[in-house]
């Protein structure tokens, strides 16, 4: 689900207020995997660099899970 959200935001140029809410979920619920956080990574240097708008007004962003964790 990770890689969809990534891909719809890299293709709109926008990360939804949705999105973003769908992907604070799955990275709480801890059901991704590595490549889901390349993708993850990627679309946060994205938003960091401009080339992806987020809708949301808050200045939070995803926070990036380190470590070995996958299911």
């Amino acid at each position: 689900m990770i890689r969809t959200l990534v891909e719809s935001a890299f293709q709109t140029g926008y990360l939804s207020v949705e999105s973003e809410g769908l992907l604070h979920q799955v990275l709480a619920t801890k059901s991704y995997q590595s490549d889901d956080l390349v993708a993850l990574a990627a679309l946060y240097d994205a938003v960091r660099g401009g080339r992806v708008k987020r809708e949301a007004s808050s200045k939070l962003l995803i926070e990036i899970p380190l470590g070995n964790q996958s299911c």
